[in-house]
């Protein structure tokens, strides 16, 4: 498989912790550790697609490359789309992974297993879920991955929800936010009005089903803990310092 352009949309503004993006862990901003972890991924060059001129910087800093998007985008898809068309205007990357910014403890290999459907050529989407533990079952900030074996090594996303589903005896699987998109889906995705499904449950993703679009889904081992909040950023360092 060629190589993926990835993309980490990052935005300065955050309700519950304010300049997130810049939060310090053990010495580099939060971006730093997450475009760290993405260029061990080895899959690709790595920018950072930003919406503040001191993102930008401090990913500069260390050595990092960054791109200006505009401000008002709503989505992290749309900003990754114009990342990339400023990036690789001559389109050169037929793939296009979107690492969010707020997981600096994601594992190179997570963000590689998000690659790794896209070898299925009917395969528009790649993305990533784990067993989910039953005490979130119910819990309707995890959002649960319905999905089937595709017969090739990873599952076919069939849908998405916040509810428990499916239902029975059986695992749930918690859906993790990496995309890997082929360059021809997600120019048409963000060219797809936001779709009945995707209002109702607030996922963007059912847009992409909703349109026929295929996602794949690979298995990883756990869930990169994402750091939302003070809780998590003192989390997220006493694991740093544990490394």
């Amino acid at each position: 498989m060629t190589a993926a352009l990835v993309l980490i949309p990052s935005r300065l503004a955050a309700t519950r912790l304010p300049d997130k993006p810049l939060a310090d862990i053990c010495g580099k901003p939060m971006i730093v550790r997450v475009m760290e972890q993405a260029l061990n991924a080895d899959i690709g060059p790595v920018t950072v697609a930003c919406d503040d001129q001191t993102i930008a910087d401090a990913v500069r800093d260390h050595g990092g490359k960054a791109v200006m998007t505009r401000p008002d985008h709503v989505s992290g898809s749309d900003r990754i789309f114009e990342a990339a068309e400023l990036v690789d205007p001559e389109r050169k990357f037929d793939i296009i992974l979107n690492v969010q910014g707020d997981v600096p403890l994601i594992a190179p290999e997570s963000i590689r297993a998000a690659f790794s459907p896209l070898s299925i050529p009917e395969v528009s989407i790649g993305t990533i879920a784990t067993e989910l533990d039953p005490a979130y079952r119910d819990d309707q900030t995890f959002v649960k991955a319905v999905i089937t074996p595709n017969g090739q090594g990873h599952y076919r996303a069939l849908y998405f929800t916040r509810a428990t589903a499916p239902s029975g005896d059986g695992p749930l699987h918690h859906h993790i936010g990496i995309y890997a998109y082929r360059r021809s889906a997600l120019d048409r995705f963000v060219q797809l009005s936001p779709s009945p499904l995707e209002m109702r449950e607030k996922l963007e993703q059912l847009r992409a089903l909703e349109a026929g679009m295929r996602i794949d889904v690979s298995i990883i081992d756990g869930a990169p803990m994402d750091v939302n909040t003070p809780e998590d950023l003192e989390r997220a360092r006493k694991a740093y310092q544990t490394q």
